[in-house]
């Protein structure tokens, strides 16, 4: 494959050698294209998110006010739902009427206003029906979540559609873009910019269109753009494309030549590597936020060539993954790991250490059968061991991918979800794959800043894990800012800079050694964020 590659890469650097000026539009227009379709998709999803979380908020809040205080009305019904209300980041109001609109009560005992602009449409999966309405003041069209309790009365939630008005939507999209939200049954929630182009792009104008579902809400969200529109903003990359590409093509011909005889090289070096045990593996601790004691680490890896040069993960395990070396090389660092930190796990016996895995390992059991024959009879106990898959390659063979997971957890072995929030997964998708642990990504932690009170992503994250009954760990934190804004928010396990880089074995020992010793002095009490950096 990498020959074949080779000589495709060669002829197609002649081809354009010869024909530059001819396949520069051609090119920047599918580049255009393809970039800016991944931008309308990634809008789209970004805002039927929005939505879904907002409403399952709804829904979750809904069914616990009614699992909690069946009688209606109470003073304990209302604090109740007061509560949920407080907690809640979107919920706006809780009302108990009847089918013919009569009100009962509410979270604040007053007469709620507002009117239907929707049917009721059934959610797969769920008891609550889902409605549009116009609520009070709001300029922005609310989700009306209803379930029926006994046999007249009705307690619906009230949750705006997007944490957002109309006007602030349209100052943050690029004219002339459109945004419609629908109903599944076509009836239109909410539209900005001129969205009767939408019915228009049959007519022959080109438009960069994007579609998503809500989950599993019957909502869709549409968004589109001209694509004249787009490729304007690449007149400044046309022209010098235009002009540079004659002298270009010789060079990139040349490049692509160099490129070839160099790629030839990695391949064999990375595998003589991983024969050679030159994949070291790095430890980054896991800090409870709370008491400042070592909850476990996370296993990184470094190249560590025998010139002393160390390379970096980034450099190396994408091509790993794709030629299958990640499989061996995760073995090996396996081994390495048992040896490593046998005698600490015995100290240490609730130390939790987590080993990133590739989706390679989902489409073949034989992992399972790997970490029973490493670690089976090592001082590791099995139970210690966190098996971390990335969410930004979704697994694929779904039926394979659940036997592993199924068989590490039988091994009393524990899945951690990384990267969350960074891929493409719903909250359907994530639920399916009975994670144990959710490692919030450090992009999400780096929006906390010195005086933010809130940040809605991040905070809708940790709902989210909450909500699937997962450990949360908080990647990424180098501040104490964004260590206090996470344990205020319930999140007891964080890594990052703040604490501690990846580091060799002999460091992370002596490390463990004293938060163990300090821990121990201390008496499991709450530490200042600063003492347990």
């Amino acid at each position: 494959m990498k020959s074949k590659y080779s000589h495709l890469l060669t002829l197609v650097g002649a081809l354009l050698a010869f024909t530059p000026i001819v396949a520069v539009d051609y090119l920047l227009d599918t580049y255009v294209r393809g970039r800016e379709k991944d931008a309308a998709e990634h809008y789209a999803r970004s805002v039927a998110t929005q939505i879904e979380i907002g409403a399952n908020d709804a829904i979750a809040s809904l069914q616990r006010i009614l699992a909690t205080s069946p009688s209606l009305c109470t003073p304990t019904f209302v604090a109740l739902v007061q509560q949920e209300i407080q907690n809640s980041l979107n919920m706006k109001q809780v009302l108990v009427e009847n089918a013919d609109g009569v009100q009962y009560c509410d979270a604040f005992g007053g007469n709620v206003a507002y009117s239907l602009l929707s049917p009721s449409l059934p959610i797969p999966g769920q008891v609550p029906t889902l409605a549009i309405a116009k609520f009070g003041q709001l300029s922005m069209a609310t989700i009306k979540v209803t379930q029926t309790a006994g046999e007249t009365r009705l307690v619906s939630a009230f949750v705006p559609l997007v944490g957002n008005t109309s006007l602030g939507i349209a100052k943050g999209l690029a004219l002339p873009a459109m945004l419609r939200v629908q109903l599944t049954n076509a009836t239109t929630v909410l539209e900005v910019g001129d969205t009767s182009a939408f019915e228009r792009r049959s007519a022959g104008d080109e438009y960069i269109y994007a579609q998503a579902l809500a989950g599993e809400l019957p909502l869709r969200v549409e968004y589109a753009i001209p694509f004249s529109a787009v490729r304007a903003g690449y007149a400044d990359l046309d022209i010098g494309c235009t002009m540079l590409a004659g002298l270009m093509s010789a060079a990139f011909l040349i490049l692509a030549l160099n490129y070839v005889r160099r790629s030839r090289v990695p391949a064999f070096d990375l595998e003589r590597a991983v024969a050679r045990g030159e994949i070291k593996p790095y430890y980054q601790p896991v800090i409870n936020l709370r008491t400042g004691e070592l909850m476990g680490c996370e296993v990184l890896c470094r190249w560590e060539k025998k010139n002393g040069q160390v390379v970096p993960p980034g450099a190396f395990i994408d091509y790993a993954e794709e030629t299958g070396l990640a499989i061996p090389m995760t073995l090996s660092l396996m081994q390495q790991v048992k040896f490593d930190l046998g005698d600490l796990s015995e100290i240490m016996p609730n130390l939790k250490i987590s080993i990133n895995l590739f989706e390679g390992h989902f489409r073949d059991g034989g992992i399972v059968e790997d970490v029973q024959a490493i670690f089976g009879n090592s001082k590791i106990d099995l139970r210690q061991l966190v098996f971390e898959i990335t969410e930004r390659h979704p697994l694929g063979n779904s039926a394979v991918a659940g036997s592993v997971i199924a068989g590490l957890h039988a091994l009393g072995c524990k899945l951690a979800l990384d990267d969350a929030g960074t891929g493409h997964s719903n909250l359907a998708y994530i639920g399916t794959l009975g994670c144990d642990v959710i490692k919030i990504d450090r992009i999400f932690v780096d929006m906390v800043k010195p005086g933010t009170a809130q940040v809605p992503v991040l905070d809708a994250l940790i709902a989210m894990a909450t909500d699937l009954d997962c450990e949360i760990v908080a990647e990424g934190v180098e501040t104490e800012e964004q260590a206090l804004y996470l344990r205020a928010r319930g999140v007891i396990q964080a890594q990052g800079f703040i604490f501690a880089p990846a580091l060799k074995v002999g460091a992370f020992r002596d490390l463990a050694m004293a938060l163990h010793a300090t821990y121990q002095a201390s008496g499991g009490q709450q530490l200042p964020v600063a003492d347990a950096a």
